[in-house]
C-alpha cells in the first residue's frame, strides 16, 4: 500500500517544469481590435485644411491615403463642404493608436512637412510636433519680425538646415509660426537654437553651440 503511494505522489523535475511552464503562460486570448477597445463604436477624427494647403493636398492624395487605408487600416475621406480630412476607425484597424498616428501624419503635411518626414510619424513612436510662434518668445512688429524670420532661415536657408542636421529634426517656417517635428529631446534643442536667434544671438554662436550639441548626440548614438 505504501508502494503505491509513493509511486502516486512522485514528482519528477519534468513534470514540475511542465507545470511552472503552464502556470507562468497563463490563459491566452486573442488580441483586441481598435473598435473592440471603443465599446463597438467608431472614433472619427477631422483635420482642417487650410487655403493654401488645398492644392499641395490634391496633387499627393493617392499618396496620403494610401498608408492610411492599406497599413493603418482607417477609412479616410475629404469632406469638400466642410474641408476637412476625416479618418474613421472600422473593424479592421488592429492597432488603437493607428489613429492617432493618422491625424498626426496628415496635420504634419498640412504644416507644410515634407510628405516623406510626414509619413515617419506613421511608422516610429518617438516622433511629435512642437509649433509656436515667434511672438511668443519676443514682441516684434513689421521689420523686426521680418529679420527675426531671416535670421532663422539664414541665406539659401542655410542657418536652418544647420539646426536640422545638427538636431535630426526638421522645421517648417510659416509666416511668425514655427513648426518642429522629431523627438522630444531633439527638439527641445532645436527649439532653443530657434528661440536664440529670435533673441538676436549671432548666428556664428549658435553654430558654435550647435556643434557640441551634435557631438554629444552622435557619441549618444
Amino acid at each position: 500500500m505504501e508502494d503505491h503511494m509513493d509511486e502516486a505522489m512522485e514528482v519528477t523535475p519534468e513534470v514540475m517544469s511542465a507545470a511552472s511552464t503552464s502556470s507562468s503562460e497563463g490563459p491566452r486570448f486573442a488580441p483586441l481590435a481598435a473598435i473592440d477597445m471603443t465599446g463597438g463604436e467608431s472614433e472619427l477624427r477631422k483635420i482642417p485644411v487650410p487655403q493654401h494647403r488645398l492644392t499641395p493636398l490634391r496633387n499627393a492624395w493617392e499618396t496620403i491615403y494610401t498608408p492610411l487605408v492599406a497599413h493603418m487600416k482607417l477609412q479616410v475621406r475629404f469632406n469638400t463642404k466642410t474641408r476637412n480630412v476625416e479618418l474613421k476607425t472600422s473593424e479592421h484597424t488592429e492597432d488603437i493608436a493607428a489613429l492617432q498616428r493618422g491625424t498626426d501624419f496628415v496635420r504634419a503635411f498640412l504644416l507644410g512637412f515634407d510628405l516623406n518626414d510626414a509619413m515617419a510619424l506613421l511608422r516610429l513612436d518617438d516622433l511629435f510636433i512642437d509649433t509656436f510662434e515667434i511672438e511668443d518668445v519676443k514682441m516684434l512688429k513689421g521689420d523686426h519680425l521680418s529679420r527675426a524670420i531671416g535670421r532663422i532661415a539664414g541665406k539659401d536657408g542655410k542657418t536652418k538646415f544647420a539646426i536640422e542636421n545638427a538636431t535630426r529634426t526638421r522645421i517648417v517656417l510659416a509666416d511668425r509660426h514655427v513648426h518642429i517635428l522629431g523627438s522630444f529631446n531633439n527638439i527641445k534643442v532645436a527649439r532653443d537654437a530657434v528661440v536664440s536667434l529670435i533673441l538676436g544671438s549671432p548666428p556664428g554662436k549658435v553654430y558654435a553651440k550647435l556643434r557640441d550639441v551634435s557631438a554629444r548626440l552622435n557619441e549618444r548614438f
